[in-house]
């Protein structure tokens, strides 16, 4: 379905990001990958898919290399067709006792990297006639929890940010939507899961259960798997009129 089209999927190297380039990978979208840790293995499983990858190593809490990035990946492969807008880190901790240093570089790298890569992404978009971009927000972007103040702060951004961009494009032939995940068991959330280990002495089984009981009706991860079907579908003819939505795979959690 996606043959011939570019995907930049920002924070790709592992977690949710990985999920969604394979999945688009797997309808035949080659794939620009960003990201820090393990490359060569994440890059080996999406060139298996039968499409070609190329890799930037932007950091997305500076904004003069994310244009680099998007300069790179148009050199690459003529245009960026789908732009994801995955990258993302966390810090918890009372407002009181935020370090504003943490606040900065949540805001930069959760929202503003948004806006950068989608202001530069927009017009080849726009003189093609077609493009897919697509925020992975948060449920943290539709209802809040406390001790994470700036996290909550940039996905409620994102989201706003994705209706603005759906707004100006509304008669084009250019999307933007944002998918809300619940609980997925990134690396991101192993950390929050090892810190009540080390709090309560508890198991790690036992701290699963306990995050889910607190927010998930589901009881259940949200896998990068569903989350990269959802990719695919905003990118299909189905998706052609979704537009500006911020759609939650949460098991339940912003239904309460």
């Amino acid at each position: 379905m996606l043959k011939g089209k570019t995907a930049l999927v920002t924070g790709s190297t592992s977690g949710i990001g990985l999920g969604i380039a394979k999945a688009l990978a797997a309808q035949g979208a080659n794939i620009v990958m960003n990201g820090f840790g393990d490359v060569d293995g994440p890059r080996a499983e999406i060139a298996a898919l039968g499409v070609q990858v190329a890799y930037h190593g932007a950091d997305m809490s500076k904004p003069d290399e994310i244009a680099a990035m998007m300069t790179y990946a148009a050199g690459q492969f003529g245009r960026v067709d789908i732009l994801v807008n995955n990258a993302g880190i966390q810090h918890v901790a009372r407002v009181e006792n935020f370090p504003p240093e943490r606040w900065d570089a949540i805001i930069a790298i959760n929202m503003s990297s948004a806006f950068h890569a989608t202001r530069l992404a927009l017009p080849a978009m726009q003189a093609a006639g077609w493009g897919r971009i697509i925020n992975v927000a948060s449920v943290h972007g539709l209802v809040a929890s406390a001790e994470k103040s700036a996290y909550v702060a940039a996905k409620h951004g994102v989201v706003g940010l994705t209706k603005v961009t759906a707004l100006e494009n509304a008669t084009s032939g250019v999307t933007c939507n944002a998918i809300c995940p619940g609980w997925v068991l990134t690396s991101m959330v192993q950390k929050q899961l090892d810190a009540k280990v080390a709090a309560q002495g508890i198991s790690n089984d036992e701290a699963r259960n306990q995050l889910l009981r607190e927010k998930e009706p589901s009881l259940q991860f949200t896998t990068p798997e569903e989350l990269g079907a959802l990719a695919v579908f905003f990118c299909s003819p189905a998706g052609n009129n979704v537009r500006g939505v911020a759609w939650n795979m949460d098991g339940g959690w912003a239904a309460q």
